[in-house]
């Protein structure tokens, strides 16, 4: 699935991560991560957070648990102080932000020990620009608001964002003047012990109908597991991207499509370890993109029945967790094609247009991350520190080979971005619908 090429050159170009205005405060003082976290961290896992974030494991432990505590701060303000709270994130030096409206605001943030910004709106007044905008493009005929690749909110330079085409009706669309904050872009490794058995991030293939010799390749579905859950049953589930069901792309399948295993000596010959229950996606969906696959028993027996997801030179991380995107977060993706790749949360709420394989485009709410995520690993695993985050939607870097590729040609717009959607979301919406009470499987983080 494909993203708008322009849309990290968008989100990068707002993110200048600590502005002048910024009043640094001492984050909350007790310990983040204790030694043993850090020394369990799989030493692959360490090589790629030295290679893609320039980090010590200890930074990004401790940087990926303040963020959770940031982003618990921040829900509080939402709900208590609609009106003045902006917005927050973690800035390049490691310090929470939180940006409000009012000097009053500002003396409780600090006193509660988080730097503090000074916002002209709230986030709430930035939420509901956004959604006039998003109802104003609805409404333009479909060439035109095709050149409209997404809209954003920048919380660090508090103004809602619009990616366009560059191109002469995109540089001439007749934007609302009604809309406050509104700003416009134009665009154009070696081994530790690997365990053998399928995990988050790796391979599945499905098809609508049950895979035979007869089964055209190009009609086979290739994907990225996500996280393993578990119903209040027992039942063992894992969590993935809706649209790798076959149902969401092609008319006239129905929900339970098989999904299996691959067997690259014979394809016809995999294994099936379960069934697309539910999948959804689009407005329709709240913006999420996200499947239910039901596991059977062989999946069960093969292994995804744990905590797991694949990491750097595919050995495993086990999940601690679970995680909200909070911006200036580090973040990890594994995919089977990329596999693990490392960046940060540019922004924690996008709406994306996602280009499906059948010609149509569905409209997505996710975070966006600068990992470099390519075609297949829809449905993957997205880390922070050790705590699930999201699933893999989409990217600009989707036709690319290889990351080295795509990080040269995508250089001069900003680089690779991503787009994911959020774990809590997904298992909130899912059981909303299904009634499972599934769980992300996780394992406690050591004392």
């Amino acid at each position: 699935m494909r993203l708008p090429l322009a849309l990290r050159a968008a989100i990068l170009a707002s993110a200048t991560f600590l502005t002048a205005g910024a009043l640094a405060q001492a984050a909350p003082r007790e310990p983040l991560v204790t030694e043993k976290q850090v020394t369990q961290l799989p030493a692959e896992l360490v090589e790629a957070i030295a290679r893609d974030l320039k980090m010590t494991p200890q930074q990004y432990l401790e940087r990926a648990e303040l963020a959770q505590r940031l982003g618990s701060y921040a829900d509080e303000l939402r709900q208590s102080e609609p009106e003045t709270f902006a917005g927050s994130w973690i800035a390049t030096d490691g310090r929470p932000i939180v940006a409000v409206t009012t000097t009053e605001a500002a003396q409780r943030v600090s006193a509660a020990g988080y730097g503090t910004h000074m916002a002209a709106v709230s986030e709430r007044q930035l939420e509901n620009a956004r959604g006039q905008l998003n109802q104003w493009i609805t409404t333009l005929p479909e060439d035109v608001s095709a050149q409209v690749n997404s809209t954003s909110i920048d919380v660090l330079n508090n103004q809602v964002v619009i990616d366009v085409v560059n191109s002469p009706v995109g540089r001439a669309l007749n934007l609302p003047t009604l809309l406050a904050q509104l700003k416009v872009i134009v665009s154009p490794g070696g081994g530790g012990p690997v365990d053998p058995r399928p995990q988050g991030g790796d391979t599945y293939v499905t098809t609508a109908t049950p895979l035979t010799p007869e089964t055209p390749t190009e009609s086979i579905g290739l994907c990225s597991f996500g996280f393993n859950a578990v119903g209040a049953d027992g039942g063992a589930y894992n969590l993935s991207a809706g649209h790798c069901d076959p149902a969401q792309e092609k008319e006239g399948v129905a929900s339970g499509s098989p999904v299996y295993l691959p067997n690259p000596a014979n394809i016809d010959r995999s294994t099936q370890i379960g069934t697309f229950e539910h999948s959804e996606m689009g407005e329709e969906a709240g913006g999420l993109d996200y499947s239910v696959i039901r596991l059977n028993k062989a999946g069960v027996d093969a292994g995804l029945d744990q905590p797991t997801v694949r990491g750097a030179n595919g050995t495993t991380v086990t999940v601690t967790g679970t995680a909200r995107p909070v911006v200036g977060a580090p973040i990890c993706k594994s995919g089977q094609s990329s596999a693990f790749t490392c960046g940060i949360v540019l922004a924690d709420a996008v709406d994306v247009p996602l280009d499906m394989a059948n010609g149509t485009s569905r409209l997505v709410r996710g975070f966006a991350g600068s990992t470099c995520t390519l075609s297949g690993d829809s449905g993957g695993a997205i880390l922070t520190g050790t705590r699930a985050l999201g699933i893999s939607s989409g990217s600009n870097a989707s036709g690319a080979p290889n990351c080295n590729e795509a990080n040269l040609v995508l250089a001069l717009d900003g680089g690779t971005a991503s787009i994911g959607i959020p774990i809590e979301n997904i298992v909130d919406r899912a059981n909303a619908t299904l009634g499972h009470d599934l769980q992300v499987r996780t394992q406690a983080a050591p004392a």
